[in-house]
């Protein structure tokens, strides 16, 4: 059911329904709820950044983000960002959705876990991480009201151990294809030349985000 926080709401219209109901049917509650959150962080990210943008193809994008952690549209050998870009594709095909727009949804799903290109790109492409940004890690937790917060939180709850339950969740749609993690090499380098880099820990700054249970 959708619900309307200061102006932001599920799009109602046809295309919208259909993917709430292959999202809900389809994946576990943990990230039906949590995908639900990113397209409402997203959109209000959006509104207060005063960007233009089709909530319908942001809603598309947060509601299939996370789709390829799922055994049944899990590659042997692709990373679960495109895995999960390529169902969004496949649906949206033949829904009267241009491929132009079908592309934006795809680059959104397949970049929204890499930090530092995003926020460049077009305001779907960089809502769609911005708002798994704010649900994950709360990266942008203080710019948000508790009232907006807690309006959100309500209608998609959060487990009490979300933090410990998401990353479970990365691990058991990964863990089959460790290979596929491969990320920055810029990292790589720096470790190489100076032993006194700690690299960034995805799921300590999980577990130090502002969220409570």
């Amino acid at each position: 059911m959708s619900f309307n926080v200061e102006g932001v709401s599920i799009p109602d219209s046809k295309l919208a329904k259909e993917i709430t109901e292959l999202v809900r049917t389809t994946a576990p509650p943990l990230l039906f709820h949590h995908s639900s959150r990113v397209y409402y962080f997203g959109a209000l990210s959006g509104v207060r950044r005063g960007l233009k943008f089709d909530r319908e193809l942001l809603y598309a994008g947060a509601m299939f983000h996370d789709m390829g952690l799922l055994h049944e549209h899990s590659s042997p050998n692709k990373r679960f960002e495109v895995d999960g870009a390529d169902v969004a594709r496949d649906f949206l095909k033949g829904r009267g959705i241009s491929e132009a727009e079908i592309d934006l949804v795809w680059a959104a799903i397949a970049l929204h876990t890499t930090p530092g290109i995003p926020e460049f790109m077009h305001p779907v492409v960089a809502l769609v991480t911005a708002g798994v940004e704010m649900d994950v890690l709360g990266l942008t937790y203080q710019e948000f009201s508790d009232v907006q917060r807690e309006a959100v939180v309500k209608a998609h709850p959060r487990t009490i151990h979300f933090k410990e339950d998401i990353i479970q969740a990365f691990y058991d749609g990964i863990k089959h294809k460790p290979e596929t993690t491969f990320g920055n090499v810029k990292a790589d380098v720096v470790a190489d030349k100076d032993h006194s880099f700690h690299p960034g820990n995805f799921c300590s700054v999980i577990r130090r985000s502002p969220w409570q249970a």
